[in-house]
């Protein structure tokens, strides 16, 4: 699986947020610029991480970011959703749960068990490894 700039890019702003967002909103021009990345197009993240309830704005003086929820309830996989859509890295109508199979191979092919194991690996791998952990690790780094 390949993901792409938004959600490179989104992961290290939203990650630079949780660390420094604890106390006041933190504004995109802060980030933008410790991360190397382009306002314009950090802004169209901060929308997407916005709309999808991962984070909040905060208007007037000192106003800018903040988590909506705890760190510690946002996993890796929430943030890449929002950023990316669905992570699978194969489209396989085989595998796909509640939807009516169009492969003339469906009941027959067994490579949809391969496809079926990355697609929940991931999905585990990602969902598994909260904001706050790399947070934690952030701090650790800094202070080495």
């Amino acid at each position: 699986m390949k993901l792409s700039t938004k959600g490179r890019y989104g992961l290290r702003a939203f990650i630079d947020l949780a660390v420094r967002g604890k106390e006041e909103p933190v504004s995109l021009t802060s980030i933008a610029a410790r991360q190397e990345i382009s306002l314009n197009y950090l802004e169209q993240l901060m929308a997407k991480l916005k709309k999808a309830g991962l984070v909040e704005s905060v208007r007037g003086c000192g106003g800018g970011y903040r988590l909506a929820r705890a760190a510690d309830e946002i996993s890796v996989g929430d943030v890449l959703r929002a950023l990316e859509g669905d992570l699978k890295p194969v489209e396989c109508a085989a595998i796909d749960s509640g939807r009516e199979s169009h492969c003339s191979g469906a009941d027959t092919c067994v490579s949809k068990i391969v496809w079926k194991r990355i697609n929940d690996s991931i999905n585990e791998t990602v969902d598994g490894i909260f904001i706050g952990e790399l947070v934690r690790e952030s701090e650790t780094a800094n202070q080495s």
